[in-house]
């Protein structure tokens, strides 16, 4: 099955956004289409029309979700994900309490809203090594055995 998934993520730093190139590139190895989106780039009613719907924040401050996804989040409410697959990933940062909560954060938003999350959020820190990033593209290409 040709899956049409979306990838939505905000990064300050590039690490983010480099997780969800290769968590896309996962997702085109096992078989799917992906769309990789800056969250400043996407309309919340677009998560509709995926299949599948994969958020990527990095945590800020004492474990908050990025600036850049505060409108979104709220707008979030507005759907209804029921028969969605979906999955978390984000950068983090171990020196800090809450580490990766932003992950945390999207995952029961996605959760509350219906959609079916597949996977364990994704957690790493700062910009993957060369073995993360392995882990990374693993990780879409497990949303898509276990989504489809």
């Amino acid at each position: 099955m040709n899956a049409a998934c979306l990838i939505v993520y905000a990064s300050m730093t590039g690490n983010t956004e480099e997780i969800a190139n290769l968590v896309g590139a996962g997702i085109q190895a096992a078989g799917g289409s992906v769309v990789v989106k800056d969250i400043l780039e996407v309309d919340v009613v677009d998560l509709q029309d995926y299949d599948g719907i994969l958020l990527g924040a990095y945590t800020w401050g004492d474990g908050d979700l990025p600036d850049e996804y505060l409108d979104f989040y709220d707008e979030m409410d507005r759907l209804n994900l029921t028969g969605k697959r979906a999955a978390v990933f984000g950068s983090c940062d171990s020196s800090y309490e809450h580490r990766g909560r932003a992950v945390d954060i999207l995952t029961e938003k996605l959760a509350e809203l219906g959609a079916e999350v597949v996977l364990d959020g994704l957690k790493i820190d700062l910009a993957p090594t060369a073995a993360e990033k392995e882990q990374c593209m693993k990780f879409g290409q497990s949303f898509m055995e276990k989504s489809f």
